[in-house]
């Protein structure tokens, strides 16, 4: 006699768990402009402490015999608080036993997206509290985007990403300046870059809609702490047949090197 297929084979929550966490961090947009820190993931805690250097300047001219002049390598201490997000998902005994394609894998690759989705909202949102040091006005205009490369300095060179929203992405793509991605597509920086200017790859995100600022940003700019892997639980109606499943994540986004982001308001 076979064996029956029953529910706790198609659902294991520790598999789908992985399975969220594999592509996690190829789901989040701002992923590539990130590092990622795992200080808290399996440790005890909920804050991060990262030290804040102060520059100690430029070194000065010698003369023979003469003694070398010393300052104090002074550092501010910078807290980040860990949060916590999560989605859940209901799904019926009939819809998993009976539904065309896999209900299950579905409901893995959604939360996974939903966690993402719930990062890079958390990535612009750290990316808006830029001070007024890395902060310029003219988002309208190519010119505008060109002077706010200016803030970067000497350090203007290298891979570098401009988030806009979608009419800037218009003005942008309607001046010479502006280079389509099939042009670059092996070597940009981003998924889903839709062109380039001025050395900068184009992200466009409906998120800044509202607040129609834009972002030039470097690698290393940002950080996402992670304290754990995906929680995935599972637990079951019995009267109702109705199975639920909940994904949390404990993470933060922080501006790890503020010198690495500008941005430009409207």
């Amino acid at each position: 006699m076979g064996e029956t297929t029953k529910l706790a084979n198609l659902i294991d929550p520790e598999v789908l768990a992985q399975y969220i966490d594999q592509k996690l961090i190829d789901n989040i947009v701002f992923a590539p402009l990130a590092e990622v820190d795992l200080t808290l993931n399996g440790n005890p805690g909920d804050t991060v402490k990262f030290p804040r250097w102060a520059w100690i300047g430029a070194a000065d001219d010698l003369t023979e015999g003469s003694a070398i002049s010393t300052v104090s390598l002074n550092a501010s201490t910078v807290s980040v608080k860990i949060k916590e997000a999560g989605k859940g998902v209901e799904i019926t005994d009939t819809a998993i036993l009976s539904a065309f394609g896999d209900p299950v894998e579905q409901i893995a690759v959604q939360l996974r997206k939903s966690i993402a989705d719930k990062v890079d909202n958390d990535f612009l949102t750290t990316l808006s509290g830029i001070d007024s040091t890395m902060t310029v006005s003219g988002v309208s205009t190519v010119i505008g985007i060109s002077n706010a490369l200016e803030k970067f300095g000497e350090d203007i060179d290298g891979q570098k990403a401009l988030v806009v929203p979608p009419a800037v992405y218009t003005m942008i793509r309607n001046t010479k300046d502006w280079a389509p991605a099939s042009e670059f597509a092996a070597g940009a920086l981003v998924r889903g870059s839709v062109g380039q200017i001025f050395g900068c790859d184009i992200m466009v995100s409906n998120r800044l809609k509202t607040s129609g600022n834009s972002y030039i940003v470097k690698p290393g700019a940002l950080r996402l702490i992670l304290k754990r892997d995906t929680l995935l639980e599972a637990d079951r109606d019995i009267l109702r047949r109705v199975n639920v499943f909940t994904a949390t994540k404990h993470y933060t986004t922080y501006l790890y090197n503020a010198a690495r982001a500008i941005k430009i308001t409207t």
